[in-house]
């Protein structure tokens, strides 16, 4: 992940956490829809928009692969990237980091991506508008 990094950074809330003191592996994937909602808003247009032009992106598809824990506090960076946008489909890939204390560099917790695909608000898969693809184009890395 070099080009188009968006980043955003979260302070990890006890809620956040389980029995054991580190994140809860389900809270990864609301720390990526931080990431993605945050790019979405700054770059393309925010998902209220989205939802008033009468479609939705839910998630259809995600993976995540845990490198190390994060705990209570830790301040967290979500890189987030546009992997791969269609007409119909977005992939977002996403990195979490800690920011570690003493000029360390910050440690990789967290790898994964999501897929979304646009849907009417009756279930019905959509095309993206163009103007709405041709944004989330603009900030796609290229491999």
């Amino acid at each position: 992940m070099s080009e188009n990094i968006f980043t955003t950074k979260v302070r990890v809330l006890y809620g956040d956490t389980d029995a054991g003191g580190v994140v809860y592996n389900a809270n990864y994937l609301r720390y990526f829809e931080m990431g993605r909602t945050e790019l979405m808003r700054d770059h393309v247009c925010s998902y209220r928009e989205i939802e008033e032009r009468g479609f939705v992106l839910p998630v259809t598809e995600c993976w995540a692969r845990y490198k190390a824990p994060a705990f209570y506090d830790d301040l967290l960076i979500i890189e987030t990237i546009v992997a791969e946008v269609t007409r119909i489909k977005c992939k977002f890939s996403y990195r979490i980091l800690r920011n570690e204390q003493d000029g360390k560099r910050p440690r990789l917790l967290v790898k994964g991506f999501t897929v979304h695909a646009a849907i009417t608000r009756e279930g019905k898969l959509t095309r993206l508008p163009d103007e709405i693809i041709r944004r989330i184009e603009a900030l796609q890395t290229k491999t």
